[in-house]
């Protein structure tokens, strides 16, 4: 089994190049599964409606979700289409929306669980609770899970947490590809931070003269999507078909070729 992961897609030129790279690169890859974190996808950078969600489904089996998954969004996505999830962690929503169960056929059921981080982010229900209370709900051959977070210390910590009972768990949220997938030594597939899908002249997406007013001058400057070439970062996770476990983790960075200056 191949599950590749897709880091957050960034406004409307991130969905366009997901819906254009992705069907050649899970061939490219021999990917069963495509996992996709859309809580971005929205065109101003920020939040998930319906339009974009469809599309992505296009090219992807699952989307995930994160801090801004109810921006702009119409909350009946996550009750209507199953394969559309929020943090399973939110408090005061239902459990259903940041799980789903994927029927690959002869490989068998693949289970994705989006959570969210509370290390410098808002306070929800505790990530390693709730996915203990989702991993005892029911078994799958196979489990993913994303879980967008700030830290990368909590990212790891619950990654060891899983270690040897889920197949993998992929950091996502800071928009910046680490460099230390591997796998754990119970067998889970890791990555601290996938990686983000846009611009790559950006700050996280978004242009860079406005972003460094922001820090530069503390100033609530307006963010708008970058231009220019674009990127993708995936992970792929090939997981064994007898255990479910993780062996072998492979970073992918595609970016579109700079124009002279």
């Amino acid at each position: 089994m191949n599950i590749l992961c897709v880091g957050d897609v960034v406004g409307e030129r991130g969905v366009r190049f997901a819906c254009d790279r992705l069907p050649a690169l899970r061939r490219e890859t021999g990917a069963d599964l495509v996992v996709v974190n859309a809580e971005n996808a929205d065109k101003s950078g920020t939040g998930l409606r319906r339009e974009e969600a469809e599309a992505l489904l296009t090219v992807a089996d699952v989307l995930t979700g994160g801090n801004h998954s109810y921006d702009r969004a119409d909350e009946k996505l996550y009750t209507e289409q199953e394969r559309v999830l929020h943090p399973a962690n939110y408090p005061f929503t239902e459990d259903a929306a940041g799980c789903c169960l994927i029927d690959t056929g002869r490989l068998g059921t693949v289970r994705v669980i989006s959570l969210c981080g509370v290390a410098f982010m808002d306070p929800l229900d505790n990530p390693f609770k709730r996915v203990d209370a989702l991993l005892a709900a029911g078994e799958a051959k196979y489990t993913v899970v994303d879980f967008h977070a700030e830290s990368t210390a909590e990212k790891k910590a619950l990654a060891f947490h899983l270690d040897g009972r889920v197949s993998a768990v992929f950091g996502t949220h800071t928009h910046v590809q680490t460099a230390d997938e591997q796998v754990l030594p119970a067998g889970t597939g890791f990555i601290t931070d996938v990686g983000m899908t846009g611009p790559a002249v950006s700050v996280l997406g978004m242009a860079p003269e406005a972003a460094v007013m922001r820090q530069r001058e503390r100033r609530r400057a307006r963010l708008e999507v970058a231009g220019g070439p674009m990127m993708l970062n995936a992970a792929l996770f090939t997981l064994d078909d007898a255990t479910g476990l993780c062996v072998a983790v492979k970073r992918i960075d595609f970016r579109e070729a700079l124009s002279p200056p």
